[in-house]
């Protein structure tokens, strides 16, 4: 038996339709997921306090979907125990069977027809942190232009916009963006937050059914960075803006009304990267340092 004052980090997978949701972080009086999954965690842990809070690897603004958002949380060992099923002995499971136990747990309370759900629950490795610990996030937008076909079952996950775009010339203007640089130009300001970053990957496909697709993925993306990246080359597509004028603008670090930024509802987490186990926790503490230099 394990002992009593144990403590587990358990990783979890999370989806989400943010369109109901006041965004990830907990806010009084607001629905948030954040909120959502930690009154399931008070319900499911009442009888072993105190319940469980969530760190999460991208908090993400109201509107906004995740179909790949990481978050970690620390049980006790009478707490893992606890997620046991009537007749199993939670003295000889293994560790990684009970923390499997834990998603379908919180899915059952959430019920069938819930917007979040906890698609996966594993024992994390050593010193992992869902936030420090990831070395990339990737995320798609969706836009529906002029060209492409009105489609209802779209409506809560994709914008439309009313012109054809040269989807090309978006693309071409996306990869000019990429590199270590200081996107000022495209981030809200947040006091004591850097906005240099690396975008490593952005591109601009039309899919079969019309739909343009962005992908982009960065080490990490400041406040309303991607919505404005996203609406900066929609610009190209529509003729407002070059592709040359993105990277002037770029270089130029302020913010500026030459593009919108675009609405929440066409934005979806998909993935976060993480490196091998025996490197989380040196990739958490070296991601912590940077943060307290900045």
């Amino acid at each position: 038996m394990q002992s009593e004052t144990r403590t587990w980090r358990l990783r979890l997978g999370i989806a989400y339709d943010g369109t109901d949701f006041s965004g990830w972080a907990r806010q009084p009086g607001l629905r948030t997921v954040q909120g959502a999954l930690e009154e399931v965690l008070a319900t499911l842990f009442r009888r072993y306090p105190p319940a469980p809070l969530l760190a999460v690897a991208g908090r993400t603004d109201a509107g906004v979907h995740a179909s790949g958002q990481v978050a970690h949380l620390d049980l006790s060992d009478a707490q893992l125990r606890s997620l046991r099923r009537r007749g199993d002995d939670a003295s000889t499971m293994a560790p990684v069977a009970l923390a499997a136990l834990l998603g379908k747990r919180m899915n059952g309370i959430l019920g069938a027809e819930s917007d979040v759900a906890v698609t996966s629950s594993t024992i994390a490795p050593a010193g992992f942190d869902a936030r420090f610990s990831a070395v990339w996030r990737r995320y798609e937008y969706r836009v529906a232009d002029a060209a492409a076909p009105l489609d209802p079952l779209l409506r809560r996950t994709t914008v439309r916009h009313p012109a054809v775009l040269d989807v090309d010339a978006m693309d071409s203007a996306a990869r000019a963006l990429l590199g270590l640089h200081d996107y000022a130009t495209f981030c809200k300001p947040r006091e004591g937050s850097t906005t240099i970053r690396t975008l490593q990957s952005f591109v601009w496909t039309r899919e079969p059914g019309g739909v343009l697709t962005a992908r982009l993925q960065a080490d990490a993306f400041c406040h309303s960075m991607v919505r404005a990246l996203v609406g900066a080359t929609v610009a190209v597509g529509d003729g407002s803006l070059s592709g040359p004028d993105l990277v002037r603008l770029r270089d130029e670090r302020r913010r500026t009304g030459a593009f919108l930024v675009m609405p929440a509802k066409g934005l979806v987490l998909t993935e976060v990267g993480y490196p091998p186990d025996a490197e989380v926790a040196e990739r958490a503490e070296r991601t912590r340092a940077r943060r307290d230099l900045i």
